[in-house]
């Protein structure tokens, strides 16, 4: 597995997110790719690039704003480190970390949320 091709994968993953272009972040993705999550509400598990891209779509395609203030792309052994905070409001921000193996596209993705927090702004 080239790290090359993990961080090129990561970055159009990344990309593809915060200009909210759901299919080239569904394009990232193996068909099959396995999709773990914990989030405010709890933790949950899906299957498949579709359902991956529109629960992306769920959370940021109808946001009123959206803006990219950090993001980082790293490496802890053998999985890619993505990190990203956005602005989805006059006042409400959020940020997630996950961690994606894959090759030419992402295979699995183990994501952390911290949901959309008021920033009283």
């Amino acid at each position: 597995m080239s790290e090359d091709t993990q961080w090129a994968v990561a970055g159009l993953f990344l990309d593809a997110l915060t200009r909210r272009d759901f299919a080239s972040l569904e394009a990232c993705l193996e068909a099959d790719v396995h999709f773990r999550a914990l989030v405010p509400r709890g933790p949950f598990e899906l299957s498949g690039a579709a359902e991956t891209a529109g629960r992306f779509r769920q959370w940021f395609g109808d946001k009123p704003a959206f803006e990219l203030l950090d993001a980082s792309i790293g490496q802890v052994g053998g999985r890619v480190y993505l990190r990203w905070r956005l602005k989805t409001g006059a006042a409400e921000i959020v940020e997630q970390h996950a961690f994606a193996t894959g090759r030419d596209r992402i295979e699995s993705i183990d994501l952390m949320c911290s949901g959309f927090q008021t920033t009283g702004g």
